[in-house]
């Protein structure tokens, strides 16, 4: 195997928003699978929690783990940006050879990450969690969930796995790649799909939320589609092309039919109905393709300001190396 930096050898990043009522049974399960192991298989790990903007209880549960246990490092954001950020913030902290992303509602479980541990000794650098089954998700969620993969799928230049989501663990050259991107919007899976790396599908079945609620409701769910559709494809901008190239063949041949009948015919081209319909379609057709390129240029316009991705108001970690006034990425 090749030589891995890191001042541990596992980091698992754990974002955080609102996570008071599991966050206590989420690290005693983590602590119990990563201890369990120690003598064998994991030598040393850290558990980074990234507080994010959470309105409960969570931060001062985090606090106090972080007293108690010396494996625990705390990233605490200034305010809530949202989880593809957290993630990308406890990423930044991480400093394990390899790096695994789990969420802290344990439908994802932790003892799946051994196995993951297991393919990366062997000389995996991205395994990745694909989802059997997913129990206590509504229908509608795993349809949309199965369109959403394959329309992105259609139109990205780097299909991602179906059923995989953030869950995964990256060696730590994929973890240093992921942190040269510095987008905007992100959607970490198909990041980590993009940059390549010897990749492994690990299969597992995820289990209920063990409390709370979900914090990826609908409105959500569509932004991220949003951010993986524009961010990783141009075929919207290309089917602008092509509605703009119909239309105008549409009209090219509605003139040259009236001509004709106006130059060999003695009939008029008659209907207001129908031109009124015409105008309302190609209207459609405008107003549509100007809010696709308007999506684009949103993005850019984003990128061009050149914003941290977070801001961190407070690092809590027993590493004596690490700079506590690196407060933004």
């Amino acid at each position: 195997m090749n030589t891995r930096i890191g001042s541990c050898q596992l980091s698992v990043v754990v974002p955080c928003y609102n996570e008071q009522e599991v966050l206590a049974a989420c690290h005693g399960e983590l602590t119990r699978v990563l201890s369990t192991v120690g003598a064998g298989k994991v030598e040393s790990y850290e558990i980074v929690y990234v507080n994010d903007g959470s309105k409960d209880s969570t931060g001062d549960q985090l606090r106090a783990l972080f007293a108690s246990d010396p494996h625990v490092k705390v990233v605490d954001l200034a305010r809530n940006f949202g989880h593809q950020r957290a993630v990308s913030a406890g990423l930044e902290y991480a400093s394990g050879q390899a790096v695994a992303i789990m969420d802290a509602d344990l439908q994802d479980p932790p003892e799946v990450l051994l196995q993951m541990f297991d393919l990366w000794l062997q000389g995996n650098e991205v395994i990745y969690g694909v989802r059997d089954t997913r129990q206590g998700e509504s229908w509608f969620k795993l349809a949309t969930a199965r369109w959403f993969y394959r329309l992105l799928n259609s139109l990205s230049e780097r299909p991602i796995p179906e059923d995989a989501g953030d869950f995964r663990l990256l060696d730590r050259r994929a973890v240093n790649a992921l942190l040269q991107m510095k987008e905007q919007h992100r959607l970490l899976r198909a990041m980590s799909s993009w940059i390549g790396f010897r990749q492994h599908p690990l299969r597992y079945e995820r289990a209920s939320r063990a409390a709370g609620e979900t914090k990826y409701p609908l409105r959500r769910m569509i932004a991220l589609a949003l951010d993986g559709v524009l961010s990783f494809s141009v075929v919207p901008l290309r089917v602008v092309s092509v509605m703009g190239l119909a239309a105008a063949i549409l009209a090219a041949l509605g003139i040259l039919y009236a001509l004709v009948l106006r130059l060999f015919t003695s009939i008029w081209v008659e209907g207001w109905t129908l031109l009124f319909i015409a105008m309302l379609f190609l209207g459609g057709v405008q107003m549509l393709s100007l809010g696709i390129v308007g999506e684009y240029i949103g993005r850019i316009y984003t990128e061009v300001k050149q914003r941290p991705l977070f801001l961190v108001r407070e690092l809590l970690t027993h590493d004596a190396t690490a700079a506590p006034d690196h407060a933004q990425r």
